[in-house]
């Protein structure tokens, strides 16, 4: 079952660019693992410190690849010992349509 996730939230200025560089991070590690079971992506919007991560996952077993990374975890440790201006929500969505294959069957 393909699970979806978004998770938003506005850094401090000062911190921005070291999320960045943890997010290249895992960016990094999950393209080395090559999983296709997970569909990661990471925006930024225009005040250059909120971020929008939208994770797509092919099952339960795809999503424990990225929480048990090392990279991920220490992602989002140093993430929420910044003191975010806004905390990070996460929500839960479904798919509608798509003009591309998100899981091959």
């Amino acid at each position: 079952m393909t699970k979806i996730v978004r998770v938003q939230y506005t850094t401090k200025p000062d911190y921005a660019a070291k999320n960045k560089e943890n997010i290249a991070k895992v960016m990094q590690d999950l393209r080395e693992i090559n999983n296709p079971g997970i569909k990661y992506a990471t925006y930024l919007a225009p005040d250059e410190k909120t971020f929008m991560h939208f994770a797509q996952f092919e099952n339960e077993e795809a999503e424990k690849v990225l929480t048990h990374l090392p990279a991920f975890r220490q992602f989002q440790e140093e993430l929420k010992a910044s003191g975010p201006e806004t905390p990070p929500k996460t929500d839960q969505l479904s798919l509608v349509a798509s003009n591309f294959d998100i899981f091959p069957l």
